[in-house]
């Protein structure tokens, strides 16, 4: 039986000193060589699993991070907490020792003279806090701050009357010790750069050369594609806004690359279907921003919308990705390979895949809160279960020539947000023989990713989770293990049962209930309709759930 868990104070004092009392403690990112990690409504750590307290601690779901915990410090407020290992805090101390040596002896003048000069007019730090930790030892606060007080102050240098007339130090060298430390958040100082030299607007009409134009349109849409996924995989805000972003979809003529400029050499990839992959990855991408602004902003989360408001939001953006796919051309399919060539198609399908899941794990979670009624929960329920057996069929169909070639920075958390996805779906159910098949299928999905490990890197934190889980996954082997949400005592529909199968839903019925029949690719009206097997997997994306 699995429990709502909530929030917990947690007390924790600096190493130093544990007795005296501390500013640092209880703090949640203040405690030295402590890392912690906050669980957004999109990473693969789920908050609803997180929440789940088993009658049996062994069966506890684990964000799978070695030797990490959680801590809930309030509603949305998750946090993976993970202890830095040896190597990394040796590193950090020896650099650390390093900035100090750079500038001894005059860090204390320096701190003393930020605080004076910088912070009254930027007080972003906490006083207090920054000095309790520098009174104790420099190696109480983290590379990138230490010297990025000493850097700022070092502006003011001749402010001070015991630094005016002492050699300055080497500001260069200083900046060199740090500049990865200093760029922690990589995504936001990409798209800083990008708008920087203009490349968020429209250069059409510019007065620069054809060949130009189309780099500046490929540079800026490979940033939006970082962007957008950079912040569904990490579950952080995306920092591209549409309204400030005009850059005309790519063409082919963007790209000067042409079928002549193959490469015989055995193991190469392919010039023009990569060029399709791209242009497809960024009108994905374009719907995968709309999916963020509509349901996982800070201003999303607090319109409080029922399960069923949800649905009515998703249903016109589902009807956006049936578009996006049955407009793919038949030589991005699976089963499109030439010998002796790479093909990177498989990452368009797995991104693909990645956003069909967002969609119906939005759903589950929303449902888990505000059930919906017993008709349309087992449509949506069904549907779920689908898109997670084409994720199956997906892994079926990759050949060596897609497991070797290139697949983007997002493959690997979005085949993670795919195996939690995975986990809700089961946690989630309420018919032991619905949870018997979930179980089964992700036994199958467990040993698809096994058997590819080895060849395919991006496998690996996939892999990791299911691991990190196989307690909890064995709690339902039997199809005994129960999930209680928040309404688990007072929804009658919200009980797990051993009753007869579920009636098998009808196109029609579908369509009697919803209002809008499933699309049948028999029909055609859409360039793949008529070839529906083209993608390999078993099902279309046009197979409309509501």
């Amino acid at each position: 039986m699995f429990f709502r868990r909530s929030a917990t104070k947690e007390k924790t004092q600096e190493d130093s000193h544990p007795s005296d009392p501390s500013l640092l403690d209880g703090t949640l990112g203040h405690q030295s060589f402590r890392t912690n990690t906050y669980v957004g409504a999109t990473s693969f750590p789920s908050r609803l699993l997180l929440e789940l307290i088993p009658d049996d601690p062994l069966s506890a779901y684990q964000p799978a991070i070695s030797g990490s915990e959680i801590r809930c410090v309030g509603k949305h407020g998750h946090f993976v907490i993970t202890s830095d290992k040896h190597d990394v805090v040796d590193a950090q101390q020896s650099l650390l020792d390093q900035i100090e040596d750079a500038i001894s002896p005059h860090g204390p003048h320096l701190v003393e003279l930020y605080f004076r000069v910088v912070h009254p007019s930027y007080p972003v730090l906490h006083k207090d806090v920054l000095l309790e930790k520098y009174s104790r030892s420099y190696r109480k606060l983290t590379p990138a701050c230490l010297t990025a007080v000493y850097m700022v102050a070092m502006g003011w240098w001749s402010f001070s009357v015991e630094l005016a007339h002492a050699p300055k130090p080497d500001v260069g060298a200083l900046n060199g010790l740090v500049p990865a430390l200093m760029a922690f958040d990589k995504r936001t100082k990409l798209v800083a750069a990008a708008e920087e030299v203009g490349l968020h607007r429209d250069c059409s009409a510019w007065q620069i050369p054809a060949w130009e134009r189309g780099v500046r349109r490929r540079v800026a849409w490979a940033v939006f594609v970082q962007d957008k996924w950079g912040a569904l995989v990490h579950g952080r805000p995306s920092h591209i806004q549409v309204k400030n972003w005009d850059v005309l979809p790519l063409q082919q003529s963007d790209f000067p690359e042409a079928l002549d400029d193959d490469d015989d050499e055995q193991g190469s990839s392919e010039v023009e279907r990569g060029v399709l992959i791209f242009i497809y990855m960024t009108t994905l991408s374009q719907i995968l921003s709309d999916i963020i602004e509509e349901l996982f902003t800070v201003e999303a989360s607090n319109r409080n919308h029922s399960t069923a408001e949800l649905l009515s939001i998703v249903k016109p953006i589902q009807l956006r990705l049936k578009e996006w796919y049955s407009l793919l051309p038949p030589c991005l399919d699976l089963s499109a390979t030439r010998s002796k060539k790479l093909s990177a198609t498989g990452q368009l399908y797995l991104a693909y895949l990645t956003v069909e899941v967002t969609l119906h794990r939005a759903i589950l979670e929303s449902e888990a809160q505000q059930p919906l009624n017993a008709e349309l929960r087992q449509i949506t329920r069904e549907a779920a279960i689908m898109r997670f057996k084409s994720v199956i069929e997906f892994l079926k169909l990759l050949q060596p020539q897609h497991m070797q070639a290139f697949w983007h920075f997002a493959s690997e958390p979005s085949l993670a947000i795919i195996t939690t996805f995975s986990l809700v779906l089961l946690a989630t159910s309420r018919a032991s023989a619905e949870s018997a098949e979930i179980y089964s299928l992700i036994v199958e999905y467990r040993w698809l990713l096994n058997i590819n490990g080895p060849g395919a890197a991006f496998t690996k934190t996939a892999v990791d989770i299911l691991q990190a889980n196989a307690a909890f996954l064995s709690s339902f082997r039997s199809g005994g293990a129960q999930i209680s949400g928040r309404n688990a005592t007072s929804d009658p529909h919200n009980r797990r049962t051993d009753g007869p199968a579920r009636p098998e839903l009808t196109p029609e019925r579908i369509q009697e209930t919803i209002g809008l029949a499933p699309f049948n690719p028999e029909l055609g009206g859409a360039t793949r309709s008529d070839s529906p097997s083209l993608s390999g997997l078993a099902f279309t994306p046009s197979d409309l759930w509501f």
